[in-house]
C-alpha cells in the first residue's frame, strides 16, 4: 500500500514541478488510461497528497500520482 507523501516531499514537488512547468509522461501504472509515454502536457497544480495535476496536450486532465507515476520536465 502506498503512503501518502510528507509535508517536505510535497514542497519538493511543488518546487520541482511548479506551475506552468512542461512535462512529458515516462510511465503511467493505470490500466484504463488512453495516455502514452511520451504525451506533453503542463503543469496545473500540485494537491496536498502530491498528485500531480497536469493539462495534457491531447485534451486529458488526468493526474500524475506520487510514487505510481514518472513524469520528466522537457
Amino acid at each position: 500500500m502506498q503512503e501518502f507523501p510528507n509535508k517536505q516531499t510535497i514542497e519538493r514537488l511543488r518546487k520541482t514541478y511548479p506551475a506552468g512547468t512542461r512535462v512529458e509522461l515516462v510511465s503511467m501504472n493505470d490500466p484504463y488510461t488512453k495516455l502514452m509515454p511520451g504525451e506533453q502536457g503542463t503543469v496545473q497544480f500540485i494537491d496536498d497528497i502530491g498528485t500531480i495535476f497536469v493539462n495534457w496536450d491531447c485534451g486529458s486532465g488526468l493526474g500524475v500520482a506520487y510514487g505510481e507515476d514518472i513524469i520528466r520536465k522537457i
